[in-house]
């Protein structure tokens, strides 16, 4: 359960940087107030995303095993 945990937070502070900094640069260029409107983003889609990953990901999990008929081989 630590690593579900861990996992969730690296994941999701990687992934909401990564696409917040892109949609930002995409969107908005490289304005004055570029970092500051990235670092608000990030830390909005942050918070949003962490109990998604909780909640949404054993969902998504639970139906990928189901696509792949239950058993765990690759």
């Amino acid at each position: 359960m630590k690593q579900r945990i861990a996992g969730a937070f690296i994941m999701g502070f990687i992934t909401t940087g990564i696409i917040s900094f892109t949609l930002i640069s995409i969107n908005v260029g490289y304005i004055e107030k570029f970092i500051e409107k990235w670092l608000k983003s990030w830390a909005m889609a942050y918070i949003i995303i962490i109990p998604v990953i909780f909640f949404i990901g054993l969902k998504v999990q639970q139906f990928v095993t189901y696509l792949f008929g239950g058993n765990n081989q690759q």
